[in-house]
């Protein structure tokens, strides 16, 4: 009597659960997602708290970029962090950070503390990513195999469907529980997402081991501190481009240079200037994705507050305006990541980036809502393709043992479009939103879209991988 042969046993992690299974996947999702889901969900609560505390686009702009600029240093140095003192530790404390900022928000008695609740929030949600790809590294190394790839398909889709529908929910959440609800809706997800935590992610291992070689010395304080000071001089510079004060300019060029001489003596650099200058790809696919960025946030940003000033909509019915453009971003970037070709889906994004922003420059008061709704979804699929297709660029350009750098600095790339995209929002209208204002920032995403679609389609390392 013939027998068939024994199928392969399933991984099985320390303790007999599933390997790379939904206990230890949960957690790191559901922290992972807390990030882009902020990025994005303030968009529809930015009048309203205008508002309610007597301040006008310019400073509600500031709720935008201090959540970019804490995330844009707080990424990659938080994914040092964990490195050395362990992923779980990080994951944890920025859960615990995250939980504090939404009570600061929901209680905030003035903006200031709004400020405040975004700065926190910007760190405690920057734990997660790099906490999470460090978390199913060590799992890969205990098990003897590599993380499947439907586990970081997961993880991408969760930043990019909670970026995506941001405005939705926060357009509902304003609409039924006041802006207020847009910070405390943080406390509860970041509870469940630090219980799953405590319960399912693993103990890391000895401190003393994983400081072997990465130690306080690899994390390069100088360099984050010039940095980030660096980046803070550039934010103020752009939040007031109406007026300019042009003598921050000084400080930013001269912490610059002093960033690049010490960058290229230390021996773990915060940012690898060596490794950038050597890899022209990998730099121009951060220039594209922080270029394609600005576009976009300029919409999420300025047309939702043009929708609800100009076009007289309550936030409920602008989070259903922006609907299409979540879903389009949401499907186009399942698709994105089914697409072996690069060249193609980055190219294709680009003209619609171009389209949209014509579609802006002649919208008005009187423009029927489906050209408005048209103009929404040629900027959500560029957001889907754009995401994903970046995301396979840096794994293709960057070097084996430097992705997760390499990842840091592609978001940070992102966020410092955002931060442009904000400066630009705040020239543009100034104390209130109106046509002639979305017209400037349609103009102006039209010429940087076309820019994109010079800087990808002449682009000779996509070429080899079309």
């Amino acid at each position: 009597m013939r027998t068939k042969p024994d199928a392969p046993a399933r991984p099985t992690a320390p303790g007999g659960r599933p390997a790379f299974g939904a206990r230890l996947t949960a957690p790191l999702l559901l922290g992972s997602l807390l990030n882009p889901l902020n990025t994005t969900m303030i968009s529809t609560a930015l009048v309203a708290i205008g508002h309610e505390f007597g301040v006008g686009a310019a400073d509600t702009a500031w709720l935008v970029s201090v959540l970019y600029l804490a995330s844009a240093v707080s990424q990659p140095v938080l994914g040092k962090l964990a490195d050395s003192i362990g992923p779980r530790r990080v994951f944890i404390g920025g859960l615990v950070v995250v939980v504090a900022s939404g009570l600061v928000g929901a209680f905030a008695p003035g903006f200031l503390w709004l400020l405040l609740s975004r700065l926190l929030l910007g760190i405690g949600t920057s734990a997660a990513y790099p906490a999470a790809m460090a978390v199913l590294r060590d799992e890969s190394r205990r098990l003897g195999s590599p993380t499947p790839r439907t586990v970081l398909g997961r993880l991408s889709f969760a930043a990019l469907g909670s970026a995506a529908v941001g405005p939705t929910l926060g357009g509902l959440l304003v609409a039924t529980a006041g802006w207020r609800g847009i910070f405390a809706v943080n406390v509860p997800v970041a509870l469940i997402a630090l219980g799953c935590a405590l319960r399912w992610i693993p103990a890391d291992g000895p401190r003393a081991a994983r400081e072997k070689g990465s130690g306080a010395s690899a994390l390069d304080p100088l360099g984050i501190l010039l940095f980030s000071t660096a980046l803070t001089c550039l934010v103020v510079f752009l939040l007031d481009l109406a007026h300019p004060q042009w003598w921050l300019l000084a400080p930013v060029a001269a912490l610059s240079a002093a960033l690049t001489w010490w960058q290229l003596r230390h021996p773990h650099p915060f940012i690898d200037l060596r490794m950038l200058g050597r890899n022209h790809a990998l730099a121009r696919t951060y220039l594209r994705h922080g270029l394609s960025y600005l576009v976009v946030y300029c919409v999420m940003y300025g047309f939702t507050q043009w929708l609800e000033e100009a076009r007289g909509l309550s936030s409920l019915h602008t989070g259903l305006v922006m609907l299409p453009m979540s879903l389009a971003a949401l499907a186009c970037s399942l698709i994105g990541a089914r697409t072996k070709g690069i060249r193609a889906p980055l190219s294709t994004a680009s003209v619609l980036l171009v389209v949209g922003s014509a579609l802006l420059f002649f919208t008005s008061g009187g423009t029927p809502l489906a050209v408005l709704l048209l103009a929404g979804a040629c900027f959500g699929i560029p957001q889907g393709l754009m995401g994903t297709g970046n995301q396979a660029a840096v794994q293709s350009f960057a070097p084996a043992d430097a992705i997760g750098s390499a990842a840091g600095l592609q978001r940070t790339a992102q966020y410092i479009g955002a931060i442009a995209a904000s400066g630009l929002i705040g020239l543009a209208y100034g104390q209130r939103a109106d046509d002639a204002g979305l017209h400037l920032m349609g103009a102006v995403g039209a010429v940087l879209a076309l820019a994109l679609v010079a800087l990808t389609l002449t682009d000779r390392a996509l070429r080899a991988r079309t």
